[in-house]
């Protein structure tokens, strides 16, 4: 048997509860508000806005501009056609804060007027004119470069966005490594002498080939104190790299290796390899039909040779091996990377 009253009581009471619980949630919510003079005649959005980083601050608050950003540097020289479109391929690439173009083409024009006149582009770019084709050129600390990384690139080398974005993700984990595509070795013969050689190199006593010493810095990162550093070595270094036209690259890696060295990491390679999913050569692409000097027959002679004049320079060896392959789908140890240089 239902009593009427009851039934009334238990059902206003189950109303007023929920009610009581909105009050209390809208009292809460309320007291959260700023006040009305910081909400100003906008209201709440205004106040929003006022507590969001301003445009001009965010970098700072999620990292400085130069650690953030990076600036690619491309040496070229007769190859304007493959310049313009590794331009334009660069150009979408997140981060990016300016191109340099170490322009080698000594008393030819540079195609910036054209570059120019078929914008705007996103990215600036700068043409640094030289006075000789040289091939350390490109390892000068130019005043333009205010980031920290720097992605040097090889005038017929094409790096997908994914390939680069992910490089510099890895860079700022390894910033005082060289950061790049191209591992490279060198190997001590039973004779005392220093050979330079891919993956594929055995080493004599472990016949091991799934280590490096050197990371090419024809597609790589660094940090650009290192180019200050570079310009800081021996005259001894510059004379040797510009007698070959080569080696600049390995010279960067003793370089690094022995501030590694003097900063008290002893044992640390001076690259950390990563490995590439799309990177292209456009060499072929090149109308002027120019060859890169890897083509000529003594070029790994020379480095070999490079190698031992730099140990003889420097008092002893500096570089130490790594299998460390950093990939964008897992972590592999090995890899026969079988590309140039």
């Amino acid at each position: 048997m239902r009593v009427p009253g009851l039934s009334l009581g238990l059902r206003q009471t189950k109303l007023v509860w929920p009610i009581l619980l909105l009050l209390l949630v809208g009292a809460v919510l309320t007291a959260l508000l700023p006040s009305a003079e910081d909400r100003g005649p906008l209201g709440v959005v205004a106040a929003v806005r006022r507590a969001s980083p301003p445009q001009e601050n965010r970098a700072r608050v999620d990292g400085t501009e130069e650690e953030q950003r990076f600036t690619i540097i491309i040496q070229t020289y007769n190859r304007t056609d493959v310049l313009l479109k590794l331009l334009n391929h660069y150009q979408a690439l997140p981060h990016l804060h300016q191109i340099i173009i170490v322009w080698n083409n000594v008393g030819e024009q540079t195609p910036l007027k054209l570059w120019n006149s078929l914008g705007p582009h996103p990215v600036p770019v700068v043409f640094k004119e030289q006075a000789s084709n040289l091939m350390r050129n490109r390892l000068q600390p130019f005043p333009e470069i205010v980031t920290d990384a720097v992605l040097m690139l090889d005038d017929d080398t094409l790096l997908s966005v994914p390939d680069v974005s992910f490089a510099f993700s890895v860079w700022k984990q390894f910033s005082e490594q060289i950061v790049g595509f191209v591992p490279r070795k060198h190997v001590l013969t039973s004779g005392g002498v220093y050979s330079y050689g891919s993956f594929e190199l055995q080493d004599p006593e472990s016949a091991g080939g799934d280590r490096y010493s050197m990371v090419l810095i024809g597609a790589a990162f660094f940090h650009r104190r290192y180019l200050k550093l570079y310009q800081d070595l021996p005259q001894s270094v510059h004379v040797l790299v510009d007698e070959t036209q080569n080696c600049d690259d390995i010279a960067m890696n003793f370089a690094v290796a022995v501030h590694l060295k003097k900063t008290g990491s002893v044992n640390k390679p001076s690259g950390v390899f990563v490995k590439p999913v799309d990177l292209r050569n456009l060499e072929k692409e090149a109308s002027s039909g120019y060859q890169g000097m890897w083509h000529r027959p003594e070029h790994l002679l020379q480095r070999s040779y490079c190698l031992n004049r730099l140990t003889k320079i420097c008092g002893f060896m500096p570089l130490h091996f790594s299998n460390l392959m950093v990939s964008q789908f897992g972590f592999p140890t090995y890899a026969n990377h079988m590309s140039r240089g």
